[in-house]
């Protein structure tokens, strides 16, 4: 599936790859929004069919997917499993697949939920599955401000500096 145009109006797919869930959010380049739509959990294996299933419906021009780092700006555990799960993405659906820097994303949406909830607009109790859609969403927003922050999920890994 070929990506559109980047000067047309394009839907995007943002991913918060997590070890029990795995948050997406939808938006487009037009309206320069996102929304959470789904949190998949997760098993041994990857939730493909439901992805294929994400994919289809939304025949997204891009693909953005949440890339972990401590802090100090050090790799987590996680960070080459989630570089391996974008470059996956892309050759599977043919989609451009790009890594934003996803650092604290998970806590600021925990604090807009609590928020929320502290203002009666979201009436139940936060899940963490609330919390994964929620930071895909705002890894999107992350994007759309700012759409040259990316790593491409086909790029090498960046090297690392000495004495790291």
């Amino acid at each position: 599936m070929p990506a559109q145009a980047s000067n047309s109006p394009q839907l995007i797919l943002a991913f918060d790859y997590g070890t029990r869930r795995i948050g997406v959010a939808s938006g487009d380049t037009l309206t320069r929004t996102a929304r959470p739509l789904t949190a998949l959990e997760r098993t041994a294996a990857l939730p493909w069919p439901a992805i294929d299933q994400l994919v289809q419906e939304f025949r997204p021009a891009r693909l953005i997917v949440g890339l972990p780092y401590h802090m100090d700006g050090t790799p987590t555990a996680l960070t080459e499993t989630i570089r391996q799960f974008a470059r996956d993405l892309h050759a599977r659906y043919g989609v451009e697949s790009v890594l934003v820097d996803e650092r604290l994303s998970s806590r600021e949406a925990e604090g807009e939920l609590r928020e929320a909830r502290a203002q009666g607009l979201k009436a139940r109790r936060v899940t963490h599955g609330d919390v994964d859609m929620v930071a895909a969403r705002i890894l999107l927003e992350r994007w759309l401000q700012n759409p040259a922050a990316v790593e491409p999920s086909h790029a090498p890994a960046p090297a690392r500096k000495s004495g790291e």
